[in-house]
């Protein structure tokens, strides 16, 4: 497809590392680990992890520019609200960081991209931090 000369065109992040694909790529590996780690699993009360694995990847197409499932379906995102039941210590932020670690490298994203989105993960896990043991 030919670019009209004069035209501008931008791709949401989203967009430029693969859209929705690369998304539930991240977020399936992701709960992987969470699965087999027992203070992480502890603080999902479902059976299944399949909600909170799609509530996550709806929440990340949504905040990196693909669609707005997200908000359509579950209103304003409010993550401090939404993680204050559950403990978020220290090592809980640990946790959630090294297994979104593994998660980030195996997309095998461009340097730049893989920094956009640690930088931003780094900065969701401390925000999240709601108790000091």
């Amino acid at each position: 497809m030919e670019i009209p000369r004069g035209s501008l065109q931008t791709q949401t992040f989203y967009e430029q590392v693969g859209g929705e694909e690369t998304f539930r790529r991240l977020v399936r590996r992701f709960y992987e680990g969470v699965a087999g780690d027992p203070d992480l699993r502890a603080m999902y009360p479902e059976e299944d992890l399949g909600p909170a694995e799609e509530r996550l990847a709806l929440f990340l197409m949504q905040y990196w520019g693909g669609p707005r499932t997200y908000s359509e379906s579950r209103g304003h995102p409010r993550l401090r609200m939404r993680h204050a039941p559950f403990k978020v210590d220290q090592a809980a932020h640990d946790a959630w960081l090294r297994h979104m670690r593994e998660a980030v490298d195996s997309l095998e994203l461009d340097p730049e991209h893989e920094q956009q989105l640690w930088k931003y993960f780094v900065f969701a896990a401390r925000s999240m931090v709601n108790s000091a043991d």
